[in-house]
C-alpha cells in the first residue's frame, strides 16, 4: 500500500489497552507514527515500538506542550493528531488521503467524532457531531499551552471531512468515575489559578444546569437510558469541579 506524507502524533501514559488499535488504524498508509510517552509502566512504549512507531520517553509538561514536542519531531508535510482511545474510520482514511494529495490550500481539517459512553455511541447529548481539528500542515499550526484539553491554533483556511474519528471515550462506569475525579481536579486547579471562585450554592446550581443542558437542551433524552446516565455523569463532574474550587479557596 502506498504511504502518504503524513505523520501521526499520539501522547500516551499507560495506554496499552487502547493504543495498539489506534496505531493499527493508520498503519501502512502514513509515513510515521510518533508517540510521546510520559512514564508508562504497562508496556505502552514496547507495544508501540513493536508496531513500528517512533517512541520518545519523556516527562509530562501538560497536554499542549507535550503535543507541541511531538510536532517538532515530525518529518512529514501533514500531521494527524490522535488520542490513544481514537481510531481512524475507513471513510475518514479515504478523505484524508484525498485531501493531502489535492491542490486545496486548506491549512487544517476538522472531522466529526463519534464517541461511545459505557458501550453506547451517543448521537445527541452534545457528543455529536463534536467536530475537532486534528489534521494540519506541519509548521503552520501549534497547540495552546493548556495542560488539559489543549486546542489547535492556526491561521488559514479550514476544510471539513464528513466521516468520523471513532472515540472510545468511557469504556465502563469505573473509567467514567475515574475521569470525573481527574478532570474535575485539573479543571478546578486551573480555574482557581485563573481567579475563578465558587461556593456551595454555586456548585449545586452549576451541576443542575449541566444535567439540564445535557439531557434536555442537547437532547440527551433521545439517547435513551445511557443519555440519562451521561447527563448525570456530566452533572457530577461539574459538581466536583465547583466544589473543589470552593474548597481550594477555603483551604488557601
Amino acid at each position: 500500500m502506498n504511504t502518504f506524507d503524513i505523520s501521526v502524533i499520539i501522547v500516551a501514559f499507560n495506554e496499552a489497552h487502547d493504543i495498539g488499535a489506534c496505531i493499527e488504524s493508520v498503519l501502512n498508509w502514513v509515513n510515521e507514527v510518533v508517540v510521546y510517552d510520559s512514564g508508562s509502566t504497562d508496556g505502552t512504549p514496547e507495544l508501540c515500538e513493536s508496531l513500528g512507531a517512533k517512541v520518545y520517553r519523556v516527562d509530562w509538561p501538560g497536554d499542549g506542550p507535550q503535543k507541541n514536542r511531538a510536532i517538532d519531531s515530525c518529518t512529514s508535510k501533514w500531521i494527524l493528531c490522535l488520542d490513544a482511545d481514537e481510531r481512524v474510520s475507513e471513510g475518514l482514511k479515504t478523505e484524508i488521503q484525498q485531501a493531502v494529495n489535492s491542490d486545496f490550500d486548506h491549512v487544517a481539517y476538522s472531522m466529526p467524532r463519534s464517541s461511545s459512553f459505557c458501550g453506547t455511541f451517543m448521537r445527541h447529548s452534545g457528543w455529536w457531531p463534536d467536530r475537532i481539528v486534528r489534521l494540519f500542515r506541519n509548521h503552520q499550526a501549534r497547540f495552546s499551552n493548556l495542560t488539559t484539553h489543549a486546542s489547535l491554533q492556526f491561521s488559514g483556511s479550514l476544510g471539513k471531512f464528513r466521516d468520523p474519528i471513532i472515540h472510545y471515550a468511557y469504556r465502563d462506569l469505573f473509567e467514567s468515575i475515574s475521569k470525573i475525579n481527574d478532570y474535575s481536579e485539573k479543571g478546578a486547579i486551573r480555574a482557581f489559578e485563573n481567579g475563578k471562585r465558587s461556593s456551595l450554592a454555586k456548585a449545586i446550581m452549576k451541576s443542575l444546569w449541566s444535567f439540564l443542558r445535557t439531557y434536555i437542551l442537547r437532547l440527551g433524552v433521545l439517547d435513551g437510558k445511557m443519555g440519562f446516565v451521561l447527563a448525570c455523569s456530566n452533572a457530577h463532574e461539574t459538581w466536583y469541579r465547583y466544589l473543589k474550587i470552593w474548597l481550594l479557596e477555603r483551604h488557601r
